[in-house]
Parts: C-alpha cells; structure tokens; sequence
C-alpha cells in the first residue's frame, strides 16, 4: 500500500485535528473544574456576606439606640451648661463692679487723704492758737 501526496497530507491533518481535539476537551475539563470551584466560591461568598450583612444591621441598630440615648443625656445636660454660661456672666460683671468699686474707693482715698491732712493741719493750727492764747 502505497500513500499518496495527498494522502499523507490528509493523515497528518486528522492527525492535528486529533490532537487538537484531545488538547480541547483537556482544557475544556480543567475549565470545568475551575468553574466548580468559581460557583463553590460565589456560593461560600453570599453566605458570608448574608452573615456580615445581618451583623451590620445589628450594629445599625444599636448605634441607633446608642445615639438616641446620647442625644437624650446631652439634652439633660443641656441646663447645667446653661447655668454655667449664666454663672460666668454674672462673675464677670461682679468682677467688672468690683473694678469700678476699687477705682472710685481709690479715689475717694485719695480726696480723703487730702481732707484728713488738710484737717490734720487745721487741727494743729487750732491747738497753736489755743496754747497760744
């Protein structure tokens, strides 16, 4: 049996083609097990995202709660500030009047100094006259 030209080229392709097939179903099965492993994975994800979701709406609701609970002690807390300003202010006036009183003590000090050495010279120009007399 002798092969033609023709012949050995047409082996040779169902030879490749062979080989071509073989190598794709090859690739196609390892695909096929990547896949599994894809939809294994997507699977393992819902379930875990399904689980920190319900945790996250838990702590919503507790951050909810905290927070309402903390609005309602600062407004509580809300007069205390309130009369603190309130005491600040009047201690700052206090302090204010109380300046003006020094100043117009020191004033009058002074006008009183005057007086008293003024009464004081009087006085001994009174008892001069006196023993004089």
């Amino acid at each position: 049996m002798e092969l033609t030209l023709g012949q050995l080229a047409g082996l040779i392709a169902a030879v490749a083609f062979l080989l071509l097939v073989v190598f794709l179903c090859v690739v196609l099965a390892k695909v096929g097990k990547i896949m599994n492993e894809v939809n294994e994975s997507v699977k393992s994800m819902r379930t875990d995202i399904n689980g920190l979701s319900r945790e996250a709406e838990s702590i919503l609701a507790k951050s909810n709660t905290l927070l309402t609970d903390v609005e309602g002690k600062s407004k509580t807390i809300d007069p205390l500030f309130q009369a603190v300003a309130d005491l600040s202010e009047s201690v700052s006036d206090l302090n204010n009047a109380s300046r003006g009183l020094v100043t117009k003590v020191s004033s009058s000090t002074k006008s009183v100094g005057k007086t008293s050495v003024a009464f004081g010279v009087v006085k001994k120009l009174y008892n001069l006259k006196k023993k004089n007399k």
